[in-house]
């Protein structure tokens, strides 16, 4: 099976890293300094699942070379996904298997506006990780896993072949969801609560979900997220909730959300797909999302910092996650 990941970052790294690791075909798209480094150096993993060098490592900035592969797994920003769709399009076949692995819920319909309908999968996937230096990624917490499924659940041929592949990898798992619309709703409560009040906080997890406050905070937020997915035809209710709370819990203390990171550092980063979305679904749905419209409006100013320092430099494509 040959595979292509897009996005040469914490996640794309650690997924495609662990594949190569296991003998998988595997081509990076990336760019720049990342793709850089991986030529020269490849990828080094530093993981609690264990670490692993890899001095070899297929990667390009050039989809032309690749030719037709058989999966894509889309690790790029969420706001990178329309430009993403149009890098990959030379090596998606009808056959492709193309995943989107983004915090939120709208990546599998973006990539079909530019793809067709048939290319794109549901997915979404469960780590801690981070891209510390071109080449270098540090996996922190939780165990890495791909969940992923045909947007009709069907247990294609395709989606069986990438399951047995990924979990041949070590340090990963594949699981085929029964319902994936309804796993993704189940990520996107948890991480946009967490990114969307750690980002007001500028503080890791183990310092605001102990304080009384903001983890009342908190349950506000998972509570309206839980009832704009309700309006949208997907149940979470008390269980989910709880399990979003357990899952917050496990988190080593010195967690850091990558949209709340994004937002510290001063660079672009998920807000509109995170906090945004569950405002803009909230309204399409009619559902009052008080506490995320406040959080929104608290962080858009950081937000359009950050883009009005990017202007005027040369737009760059997606790539490093």
């Amino acid at each position: 099976m040959r595979i292509a990941v897009v996005g040469a970052g914490g996640i794309g790294a650690y997924f495609g890293g662990r594949l190569v690791e296991s003998g998988a075909d595997v081509t990076f798209l990336a760019r720049g300094r990342h793709l850089d480094a991986l030529r020269r150096d490849g990828l080094r993993l530093e993981s609690i699942a264990g670490d692993v060098e890899l001095p070899r490592i297929q990667a390009t900035d050039d989809p032309h070379s690749i030719g037709p592969v058989d999966a894509v797994l889309v690790c790029v920003k969420a706001w990178q996904i329309g430009e993403a769709a149009r890098l990959i399009a030379p090596i998606v076949s009808a056959d492709t298997l193309v995943l989107p692995l983004q915090n939120g819920v709208e990546a599998p319909d973006d990539l079909a506006s530019v793809l067709g309908p048939d290319a794109a999968a549901g997915g979404l996937c469960w780590i801690v990780s981070e891209l510390v230096a071109p080449g270098h990624v540090v996996h922190r917490g939780a165990d890495p896993a791909i969940v992923f499924g045909e947007l009709d659940n069907r247990r294609s041929s395709r989606v069986v072949r990438l399951e047995d592949v990924l979990n041949r990898a070590p340090g990963v798992r594949g699981i085929i969801a029964d319902d994936i619309r309804h796993e993704m709703w189940r990520k996107f409560l948890f991480i946009a609560a967490v990114s969307g009040v750690g980002a007001v906080t500028h503080v890791p997890v183990g310092a605001w979900r102990t304080t009384p406050e903001t983890r009342a905070l908190l349950l506000e937020v998972l509570g309206e997220i839980d009832r704009v997915a309700d309006a949208h035809g997907i149940s979470l209710g008390e269980e989910g909730i709880a399990e979003a709370v357990a899952f917050l819990d496990r988190l080593p203390t010195g967690a850091i959300p990558s949209m709340q990171r994004d937002l510290m550092n001063g660079v672009r980063s998920e807000l509109a797909q995170q906090t945004g979305a569950v405002v803009r679904l909230g309204d399409a749905a009619g559902v009052p999302v008080p506490v995320n419209r406040f959080l929104l409006a608290t962080l858009l100013p950081l937000e359009r910092e950050a883009r009005r320092r990017a202007e005027g430099q040369e737009p760059g494509r997606p790539g490093d996650g």
